[in-house]
């Protein structure tokens, strides 16, 4: 694909115990591998300085971690900040590509329900959302942890961190991989909106 057309793009993330901030940079060095994109991780309690820069973004991931069944209460936080930041001065990221990714201890976790609560928090903000693009990875006999997403998730990335290891060995390979090949996605995406917009214009 045509490199012509830069992309920014932004991953805002939270991560407590240090598990998704490594899913975080995963989605960076993923859409950084697309070529011609300038990448930025943006941690949520850092949020208010970057507030210009995700208005000017072509694309936003977003990532939290699962606690309790939901996005973690500092991402959360960060979400309803946007509604004044963001939504009220007249949809600022309207039209922009975004993503999704999540880490839990366990192998579900009730991850769905973050990806879709950010799913949701960027279908209000007039985003258009990209899916993980990849089929189940370890759903038979002759399949095996180290697949491409391993969990079956569709609508994002989502990664399982064993709860007594550190992120220096959780999330696995496997599960970075998946969060690589989404952000490599949303870049592409991205590319293709913006060269589409400038073939039109």
């Amino acid at each position: 694909m045509s490199h012509d057309f830069p992309i920014r793009l932004a991953v805002v993330y939270h991560s407590g115990y240090g598990h998704t901030a490594r899913q975080a940079q995963a989605v960076a060095r993923g859409a950084d591998a697309a070529g011609n994109v300038e990448v930025t991780l943006v941690p949520v309690d850092e949020v208010d300085q970057h507030w210009d820069l995700l208005a000017q973004a072509d694309a936003i991931v977003f990532g939290a971690p699962t606690y309790m069944g939901s996005a973690s209460a500092q991402f959360k936080v960060f979400m309803d900040a946007t509604s004044r930041t963001v939504f009220a001065k007249g949809g600022l990221w309207h039209d922009k590509v975004a993503a999704g990714f999540t880490n839990s201890a366990a192998r579900s976790g009730d991850k769905l329900h973050t990806l879709q609560q950010l799913a949701v928090f960027a279908a209000q903000h007039g985003m258009h959302w990209v899916n993980l693009g990849l089929p189940p990875g370890h759903n038979n006999s002759k399949s095996t942890e180290d697949m491409v997403n391993r969990h079956g998730f569709f609508l994002g990335a989502a990664a399982q961190s064993n709860a007594d290891e550190g992120p220096d060995v959780a999330p696995p390979p496997a599960d970075l991989l998946t969060a690589e090949h989404l952000g490599r996605r949303v870049a592409m995406v991205a590319r293709q909106l913006v060269a589409g917009r400038a073939a039109v214009s």
